[in-house]
């Protein structure tokens, strides 16, 4: 039996990734969000989800467990789960995190990449709780984005989406007739 398809998304704050992501989900990709294990953690430990509260939990982790410790707590609940289904996980930062998730299933990186301009307009546009108040505040996340390894993420993805001109259509389209060939691979494997 092939193993279940492990879609890793990447890529820079706002470049597009939770699109994709619930994109996947309406094709029937169960989700996981990186983010949303590091925010159930801060609730566990009583801490306010601020951007700044998630950032530093974010690093400690990685520094009392390892860079892979927030794809730890993401394969653990993955086996809890017990299904084989595919999933997408949204918010891949570092190679040792995809190297943890290859334990669990089949794992290929999409890479979505775009401007520093457009992505402080997405992220703005969002109206989430840890959405930048301001540029040097984008800056900030931006640098620590890039201490925890998301660069070589990206630059070692299976596959890479530009996001700088592209319609939300075109945007989950690109992204859907790349997972249908990873798809078909994994059943042809």
């Amino acid at each position: 039996m092939s193993k279940r398809l492990i879609v890793c998304l990447t890529g820079m704050p706002g470049a597009g990734k939770s699109t994709v992501a619930s994109f996947l989900k309406e094709k029937g990709f169960a989700m996981v969000t990186m983010g949303d294990a590091v925010r159930e953690e801060a609730k566990r430990q009583g801490l306010e989800p601020t951007d700044s509260n998630l950032g530093k939990l974010m690093i400690k982790l990685r520094q009392d467990l390892g860079q892979g410790a927030v794809a730890h707590l993401v394969s653990q609940k993955l086996t809890r789960d017990g299904s084989n289904g595919n999933v997408v996980i949204d918010g891949i930062r570092s190679i040792p995190e995809v190297e943890i998730l290859k334990k669990v299933g089949n794992v290929k990186v999409l890479a979505i990449h775009a401007s520093r301009n457009t992505r402080f307009k997405h992220l703005a546009s969002r109206g989430r709780s840890d959405a930048p108040a301001s540029s040097d505040e984008f800056a900030g996340r931006d640098k620590r984005e890039l201490s925890v390894g998301i660069s070589e993420a990206i630059a070692l993805a299976d596959e890479t989406i530009s996001n700088n001109d592209l319609t939300l259509e075109q945007l989950k389209q690109r992204a859907y007739d790349i997972v249908k060939g990873w798809l078909r691979e994994a059943k042809d494997s």
